[in-house]
C-alpha cells in the first residue's frame, strides 16, 4: 500500500494554551537541569585523574546517553509548546525513532554494565582489577553500542514496513512505534508481536537482570559489617529506585496491544525525561568522590578566572 504521508501532527502533552505555557516553562528547567547535570558529569570524570575506576567509565557513557536520549525528544516536545503548528516530517519522525530507540536501549546496556561492575567489586573484590581492566571495559561498551544500533535499527525497519494513507495525527509528544501502529492503514498484529518481541523482552529482561544483581549483592553482604551493609544498601536503593522509574513504564509501554490510554504519554515522560535528569543527581549527590572531583574542578576554574 502506497505511503500517502509526508508529515505527522503531535499532539503533544496538552492542546490547552494555558497549560502548554506551564509546559513549556517546566520542561524547559528539567531539559536544561539533564543536560548541564550529564554534561558536567562528563566533564569531571573526564578531567580528574581520582575518577579512572571503570565505575566512572561506565558513568561517562551513561551521562552521554542521558544526554543523548532527552535530546531527542525534549527539545521538540519544548519547541512544540510555543508553536501553533506541531507537525514532524516523515523523515525526522524516523530519525527521531531511531536515536530514541539506540540511546535508550544503550542506557539500558550500560546500567547492566555498571550493575555487573557493582557485582564483581563487592562480591569478588580480589579478582576486581583483573577482571574489570580497561580492555575488558572497552570490549563492553562496544558490546553496548552494537547491541543499540541492531535494536534501533529493527525499529526503523518495522516503521518503513508500515504503509500510512492518512489520518496523520499522533496523540504523543515525540515519534515512536506504538503511537505509529495506531496510524497505518493496515492490520499491525504481526508487526505488534515482533515490537513486544524485541522492545518489551529486552525491558523486561534487563529488569529482571538488574533487580536480580542487586538483590543478590545486598544478599551477598548480609554477614558484612553495620557500616558496610548500610552503605551498600544506600547505593544499591538509589540505583533501584531509577531503575524501576525507568523500566516499569517502558514495561507498561513497550508489552501489551496499540491500544491508546490516556496516562500513555504522561507515562513516557518517566523514562524519556525523567531519569535522564535523575541519574546525575543519584550518581554524584550520593558519591563523595564525584562531588569532591566537582568541587576541585570548579575551585580550578574560579582560580584560573581570578588570575
Amino acid at each position: 500500500m502506497k505511503n500517502n504521508v509526508t508529515e505527522f501532527i503531535l499532539l503533544g502533552l496538552t492542546q490547552d494554551p494555558v497549560k502548554k505555557k506551564v509546559v513549556f516553562v517546566i520542561f524547559l528547567v528539567f531539559y536544561t537541569a539533564t543536560v548541564v547535570g550529564n554534561l558536567l558529569i562528563i566533564l569531571t570524570i573526564k578531567t580528574s585523574p581520582t575518577l579512572g575506576a571503570p565505575m566512572y567509565f561506565f558513568l561517562t557513557y551513561l551521562s552521554f546517553a542521558d544526554f543523548c536520549f532527552s535530546s531527542t525528544a525534549a527539545p521538540k516536545l519544548i519547541v512544540d509548546n510555543l508553536s501553533k503548528k506541531q507537525t514532524i516530517s516523515f523523515d525526522e519522525c524516523m530519525t527521531q525513532l531511531f536515536g530514541m530507540h539506540f540511546f535508550g536501549c544503550m542506557e539500558v546496556l550500560v546500567l547492566i554494565l555498571m550493575a555487573y561492575d557493582r557485582y564483581i567489586a563487592i562480591c569478588k573484590p580480589l579478582r576486581y582489577t583483573v577482571i574489570m581492566n580497561q580492555k575488558v571495559c572497552g570490549i563492553l561498551v562496544l558490546l553496548a553500542w552494537v547491541g543499540s544500533f541492531l535494536h534501533s535499527i529493527t525499529q526503523i525497519f518495522l516503521a518503513l514496513s508500515l504503509p500510512f494513507c492518512g489520518p496523520n495525527v499522533m496523540d504523543h509528544y515525540f515519534c515512536d512505534l506504538q503511537p505509529l501502529l495506531r496510524l497505518a492503514c493496515t492490520d499491525t498484529y504481526a508487526i505488534n508481536l515482533l515490537v513486544v518481541s524485541n522492545s518489551g523482552i529486552i525491558c523486561i529482561a534487563s529488569f529482571a537482570i538488574l533487580m536480580t544483581s542487586y538483590i543478590y549483592i545486598l544478599y551477598f553482604l548480609r554477614n558484612h559489617s553495620a557500616e558496610g551493609k548500610r552503605k551498600a544498601l544506600s547505593t544499591c536503593t538509589s540505583h533501584i529506585i531509577v531503575v524501576i522509574i525507568f523500566f516499569v513504564p517502558c514495561i507498561f509501554i513497550y508489552t501489551r496491544p496499540p491500544i491508546i490510554f490516556p496516562v500513555d504519554k504522561l507515562v513516557s515522560v518517566f523514562y524519556t525525561i525523567g531519569t535522564p535528569l535523575l541519574n546525575p543527581l543519584i550518581y554524584t549527590l550520593r558519591n563523595a568522590e564525584v562531588k569532591n572531583a566537582m568541587g576541585k574542578l570548579w575551585r580550578n576554574r574560579v582560580s584560573s578566572h581570578g588570575k
